[in-house]
């Protein structure tokens, strides 16, 4: 077999200069372990503002107005959310607790929006207090209309989601969604607008696609500037069109070792190398008589192309038919551009801290296992397809974390590249922190810190459970002044400081 099993494999995260440098304060790192226990999820809440500043400079680029949305969904960080709401941002809401916590946070009801499915007591709520509802379909249409009718509310701002969306060119079709109306029923859904002119102000059209395919967003874009005319001509006076989220973040710092790991993995898949990963696990990938089936079932976790980046990338491109840059055709319309991004305004917003609790050697020879104070709900990075190397922070070590390759650093006698499997506590099998092997610059000590970067969004808080009746991990915000590093509990946090300054 080539490609040896002690051949390293890094996935070298990305970092900003925010999180690296947070990450230089190693001691006292350990000291908010000791002191707040494993696990330890760290919000950077100006760093979601500098995020912002990235997409609102896309906007001005390319002379259009709008707003940025959060996807509240991404974060149960309230330091994320009241910071925002500091700041120009919307946020989007997807339940009655998240709008009730961003109208706590400081949101007012002109920069929410309310998407997702909604239950009575939720739309009750987006009603009453007039924020922007993104109706997925003709009942929820009426029920808003009824309740704003009911109680004598003003008319609801409602966009109307539309999906399966075409384009009279080359065949390309935005793929199936469970959420919103297809564009061919539009027709239907301005007549039921016509019925409640007194409830209902239709502000615009939007769509909302699982895919980092930008042809398919495209196809949508362009679909949702001919249902504005259609508005239009029916007498409505729309003045948005939301593009959802769904730009991605780029969470490795080489290309190279991404290709490289992902090339390996499928020679590993095919038995032409050892195995990357506890029990021959493939990734959505297999072997049947010899031959590879299956796809890759992971995020892409370098991409060229992310966040405000991807929006700019959208925007620049040719309308699939029309053949101009949609985002002059949006410029041209007269229409707001919304977009709500989850992942992509959280990146590098955060992280994750895991103690060592054991290191165990392998009786067949295998990979060590490193036990951590932490399970695979507390930092979902697998559970969303990310694949990405933590760093290892020694007890006791300097300042940072553990220099990894290419940075120069003297190991030191037994002290080499290792690879591990990064184990959970919880009392099941499948409680595996990593399902491939990590490469780690050296051998964990029990009382080291493995630190999980960009985790803010999604990794930290969308699977955490007390599952066993094992902690969830507290959360702190922290930001630097002045060279020194300041922190609080995240529920703590008010972008105002003691004698009211900012």
């Amino acid at each position: 077999m080539s490609d040896a099993i002690d051949a390293p494999l890094y996935l070298e995260p990305r970092l900003a200069a925010g999180p690296a440098a947070l990450l230089r304060s190693g001691p006292s790192l350990h000291a908010l372990v000791d002191a707040l226990g494993s696990p330890l999820n760290v919000v950077l809440p100006g760093q979601v503002e500098h995020n912002l500043a990235e997409f609102g400079a896309v906007l001005r680029r390319h002379h259009l107005s709008g707003r940025i949305y959060l996807a509240h969904k991404a974060t149960g960080s309230s330091a994320l959310v009241r910071h925002l709401a500091a700041t120009g941002a919307g946020i989007d809401v997807a339940s009655l607790g998240e709008l009730q916590h961003a109208l706590g946070a400081g949101f007012v009801p002109g920069r929410v929006m309310a998407t997702g499915p909604k239950d009575p007591a939720f739309l009750w709520l987006a009603a009453r207090c007039g924020v922007t509802v993104n109706v997925d379909g003709p009942a929820e249409l009426q029920a808003a209309a009824r309740l704003v009718r009911r109680y004598g509310l003003p008319r609801l701002p409602v966009v109307l989601r539309l999906s399966e969306f075409g384009t009279t060119g080359p065949r390309t079709l935005s793929r199936r969604s469970r959420f919103g109306t297809s564009v061919k029923e539009l027709g239907p859904l301005l007549d039921l607008l016509d019925r409640y002119p007194d409830a209902l102000e239709p502000v615009g059209v939007g769509y909302h696609l699982d895919t980092t395919s930008a042809d398919e967003k495209a196809v949508a874009l362009e679909g949702c500037l001919r249902a504005v005319e259609e508005l239009r001509l029916r007498g409505f006076a729309p003045r948005a069109i939301d593009v959802g989220g769904g730009f991605g973040v780029s969470y490795l710092a080489h290309a190279a070792q991404w290709e490289h790991w992902t090339s390996a993995l499928t020679q590993a898949v095919l038995g032409r190398r050892e195995p990357l990963t506890w029990g021959g696990h493939g990734y959505g990938l297999r072997v049947e008589h010899g031959t590879l089936k299956g796809a890759l079932a992971l995020y892409p976790a370098h991409r060229p192309v992310a966040g405000a980046a991807y929006l700019d990338e959208l925007l620049l491109r040719p309308a699939p038919s029309l053949g101009r840059p949609l985002g002059t055709l949006l410029l041209e319309s007269l229409c707001d551009l919304y977009a709500e991004p989850g992942r992509a305004l959280l990146d590098q917003c955060g992280l994750t801290l895991g103690r060592v609790l054991e290191v165990r050697a392998d009786g067949a020879g295998g990979p060590p296992q490193v036990r951590l104070a932490l399970n695979a709900g507390d930092v979902g990075l697998e559970d969303h397809g990310v694949l990405v190397d933590p760093l290892l922070l020694p007890r006791g070590a300097g300042t940072g974390p553990h220099p990894g390759p290419g940075r120069g650093a003297d190991p030191g006698p037994d002290r080499g590249p290792v690879g591990v499997y990064l184990m959970g506590n919880l009392c099941l099998e499948a409680d595996l922190i990593t399902r491939r092997i990590v490469w780690l610059p050296r051998l964990p000590q029990p009382g080291d810190l493995l630190a999980f970067p960009n985790t803010a969004g999604y990794c930290m808080d969308f699977t955490a459970t007390r599952a066993q009746r094992q902690p969830v991990a507290r959360k702190i915000a922290a930001g630097e002044e002045g060279g020194t590093w300041r922190w609080c509990l995240d529920e703590q946090y008010w972008p105002v400081t003691s004698d009211g300054g900012t």
